[in-house]
């Protein structure tokens, strides 16, 4: 190809590439709390926080978890104890009464779709299934804030019940490459 061929080519995929890209050559940011929300996010932390201020460390100091928003208004969360301890079997239904109870209380998931009130800064979680069976049909409303790559909500009334409050920490999954 001569040489005047490769500057039309060239002109032409640069042309491409103007129309193609929005304004500002990067791709739109979010305009809403919800545009925000949409991705995948790992957990940080599960604390119950007491009234006197102390915290319990629900599924221990390191806790594992994604929760995942999709720009459909569908969600999906599981948070794991990290370290817990197999079955003696590798048979699931033959678990003896302690191992089923520390797999129930090292875990929490659930799924459904999800809602955003932008003034009152909230998300909803319109649970459709949960691994802890009260919560399935109900609606989990959480205030929250987002400070860069990190989403931290409160839970007001936490599975374990009492006077705690639940604090969840959850951090932006960047592309791994």
């Amino acid at each position: 190809m001569n040489r005047l061929g490769v500057l039309i080519l060239a002109a032409r995929a640069l042309l491409f590439l103007g129309l193609a890209l929005p304004a500002g050559g990067a791709m739109a940011e979010p305009q809403t709390l919800q545009e925000e929300l949409v991705g995948t996010w790992t957990l940080v932390l599960v604390d119950n926080v007491l009234p006197d201020g102390s915290r319990v460390e629900l599924y221990g100091p390191h806790p594992q978890g994604l929760l995942m928003f999709d720009a459909q208004g569908r969600y999906s969360l599981q948070i794991l104890r990290a370290g817990r301890a197999r079955f003696t079997s590798n048979d699931k239904s033959k678990g003896t009464p302690e191992e089923n109870k520390a797999a129930v209380q090292g875990s929490n998931s659930h799924f459904g779709r999800y809602s955003v009130n932008e003034a009152e800064r909230t998300v909803t979680f319109h649970i459709e299934h949960a691994f802890f069976p009260n919560w399935e049909g109900t609606e989990q409303k959480r205030t929250f804030t987002l400070t860069g790559d990190e989403l931290k909500y409160t839970v007001p009334t936490p599975t374990t019940g009492g006077t705690a409050t639940g604090e969840v920490v959850w951090k932006r999954a960047r592309p791994s490459m």
